[in-house]
Formats: C-alpha cells, sequence, structure tokens
C-alpha cells in the first residue's frame, strides 16, 4: 500500500513509518521539522540523542534494503501538499502533523492562534488535496481523547445515542476540550466530518490517549533509528517527567491532588492501530472513529508506580504536590469505551513494572542530557 505519514520524523511518526516500512508498505514521510526547532525555542532538548531525517533513513535502507521517500516541507503550503499527492498517489495518509502540546498552546496568544492555525489549516489543506488528487485515499487522522475532556458520564466512540423529547438520534459525542491545542483537535474532527458527508472521503480518527514508552522493535535495531523522548514541562507527559525526575533525584511533581484520570497506550500500540485502520479502511464517505487507548490511570497512580520501580534499584523516589498550573477538574469520573480495535485485532501492551524499568534504564543512560531547570512546570492556564 501506497502511504503518506504527515509528521514522519515525530514521536509517533517515525516509529510508524518504519513498523509500516518493515511490512512492505511503500511509506513516504512529509514533514517540516518544526518540532526540533521548537527544542530551540525552549532551550530543550530530547532526552535520547537524535539523528537526522536523512541519516535516518538511510540509516534503515541500509539496514533493510528498504527505502523510505522523503518530502520535507508544511501543510499549510497547498503547493507543496499538492506536489506530494500528485507524486506519491497515496491509498492512506496518516495525519500525524501538527502541534501536539497543551501547554505550548496555553503559552500565550501567539502560540495560541499558532497551534490552532497551523493544524486546522494544515488539515483543511489535507481534506482539499485527497478530494483533488486522490479521492479514494483513506485518510488516518491523529485526534485525542483529550477533545471528550471529563464527563460525568461514560465516553463512547466518537458517537452517542440521544433521546430527547420523545425522538432518539445519533448524534457526536460532546466535546469538553481543556486547551487550545484541545480544541484544534476538535475543530478538525467536525472539518472531516463536513467532508467525509460532502464529498464522500473515508476518514477514521483515532483519538488518542497519552503514549508511553520509547523503543519499537525497529527503533532499537540501530541507534540512529533512536525515537525521541520529551520530558519537560511543556511536551513531557507526566510519565515521562517522573521517570527522569526520579533519573536525576528530584521529587516527583504532581499537579494538584493527582487525581486527574487519562487514557494511555505503549508506542508499540500506537504503530499497530495504525496498521489496523490502514488494511481495514472506512467506507467511502464514513467518518469513524476510534479511542485508542489500553488503560487509564490518575496521575497519582503513575507518580506511585514510578516511585515503586524507582525505589526498587535504589533512588530513593519522593512524590511532591504542586499547585496546579492547568485549569481542570482533579477529582472526577473517567470511564471511556476501547472497543473498536481489540475487535479488529489490536493485543494490547499494558504498562506493566517491567515496561516502567525499561524506559528508566533509557533515561539513566541519558541522565547527562538531562536539563534540570526544565522539569518544573513554567505556564500556567490563568
Amino acid at each position: 500500500m501506497r502511504i503518506v505519514i504527515a509528521g514522519g520524523d515525530g514521536f509517533c511518526g517515525w516509529p510508524t513509518a518504519l513498523y509500516l516500512s518493515k511490512q512492505g508498505h511503500e511509506v513516504t514521510i512529509v514533514d517540516n521539522l518544526v518540532r526540533r526547532k521548537i527544542d530551540n525555542e525552549l532551550k530543550s532538548n530530547s532526552l535520547t540523542p537524535i539523528f537526522s531525517l536523512e541519516e535516518r533513513v538511510n540509516r534503515w535502507k541500509e539496514l533493510t534494503g528498504k527505502k523510505i521517500n522523503t518530502f520535507i516541507g508544511d501543510l499549510n503550503h497547498y503547493d507543496f501538499l499538492s506536489e506530494v499527492f500528485k507524486q506519491t498517489q497515496p491509498e492512506a495518509f496518516v495525519h500525524f502533523a501538527e502541534q501536539r502540546s497543551a501547554p505550548y498552546s496555553m503559552m500565550d496568544r501567539e502560540h495560541a492562534v499558532y497551534t490552532q492555525s497551523n493544524n486546522v489549516i494544515g488539515n483543511l489543506n489535507v481534506l482539499y488535496a485527497i478530494k483533488e488528487f486522490a479521492p479514494d485515499c483513506h485518510l488516518i487522522k491523529l485526534g485525542t481523547m483529550g477533545e471528550y475532556g471529563t464527563p460525568n458520564i461514560d465516553i463512547e466512540e466518537g458517537y452517542i445515542e440521544i433521546e430527547h423529547n420523545g425522538r432518539k438520534d445519533k448524534l457526536p459525542y460532546p466535546k469538553q476540550p481543556g486547551s487550545f491545542y484541545h480544541l484544534s483537535k476538535v475543530h478538525d474532527s467536525h472539518n472531516i466530518m463536513f467532508a467525509c458527508k460532502i464529498w464522500g472521503i473515508r476518514a477514521t480518527d483515532l483519538n488518542q490517549g497519552v503514549v508511553y514508552g520509547l523503543h519499537t522493535d525497529e527503533t532499537v535495531m540501530d541507534p540512529v533509528l533512536a525515537n525521541r523522548l520529551d520530558y519537560d514541562g511543556v511536551y513531557g507527559t507526566a510519565l515521562n517527567r517522573f521517570l527522569v525526575q526520579a533519573t536525576i533525584g528530584h521529587d516527583l511533581t504532581v499537579y494538584g491532588t493527582g487525581g486527574q484520570t487519562r487514557a494511555f497506550l505503549n508506542i508499540k500500540d500506537t504503530v499497530r492501530c495504525i496498521e489496523i485502520a490502514a488494511n481495514k479502511p472506512a467506507d467511502k464517505g464514513e467518518f469513524r472513529v476510534f479511542n485508542q487507548f489500553t488503560e487509564y490511570f490518575s496521575v497519582g497512580e503513575l507518580a506511585e508506580k514510578v516511585q515503586k520501580v524507582g525505589n526498587e534499584i535504589g533512588l530513593g523516589v519522593q512524590i511532591k504536590n504542586l499547585e496546579n498550573p492547568r485549569v481542570e477538574a482533579e477529582d472526577h469520573y473517567y470511564h471511556a469505551v476501547n472497543t473498536k480495535l481489540r475487535d479488529l485485532g489490536l493485543e494490547p501492551n499494558l504498562l506493566t513494572d517491567e515496561v516502567l524499568h525499561e524506559i528508566l534504564k533509557a533515561t539513566l543512560d541519558n541522565k547527562t542530557n538531562v536539563i534540570r531547570e526544565n522539569v518544573l512546570p513554567t505556564i500556567s492556564w490563568k
């Protein structure tokens, strides 16, 4: 299958590109490399050393004989995107290429505007390119479980049946996003659903939970293929921050009470979910929604898990509660449905102590790369 992976240089995109290439697909990466530039802006870094995209794809070809094509450019530039579609004629377009940090989107007006214009307009351009150049192409779009927020009812997969004044209808599940980033994903979902309805585009919206883990079978083949690991207060997930804080002897900084509950999945499951969606595409005109996660935990539970594995190797890990810089419910109901991907064959990798020890080993091996001042929050929602 001819598959384009937009954002293929990133944390989710890179291992997905390798995995799909290994499965025999004709893979093309499209990326503007802005995530590397944001490291410079934030004076941050990936804890694991990251080679250039050119070095990465060259080493992959040396090791496997498989070629991954690359286009360096921005989805917001429609002339560029049009050329990508003309040259590749994709059968599936995997869309990871969006600004993905909630804190980054909440820094100030400039970063909020950038996040929404980059994400929403880029996605609109993809929809028009599919309509114009590859009308049968299946759009596999990375959404987020954060679109739903934390409602006091079960979170269904994209749609909910409503009875009102004696009548019933199946409607899009109500969205309660928690940042300008999450709002951009909601706008994307609405635009994709509309494009499916009016143009007959086939699309799968993957509402992904927080991704943890670092390695896949492909990224461990050579140091040049290594995936990035973000740990700072802007791009680093709570779990990554806790693991790195444990590594450097810093208290694990839990925001507020630590009762905030979120959905999670392993990076190995991310690449598998993309494969499942690609191999079993949505029907023409169908806007299909999958909740892409395997487990959920509270922030406090994550901290306790890291404390346990850290203390097992003598790190003496302590937990400290900080004033929450975010505006969010800290004690709430959370139950989300995630049956569709399992029904299609997903066999989850769960967050075991063994997995945590594996990531912790990687943080310890790269301990000298930690920029200590970056492990604390610097951005407030208020």
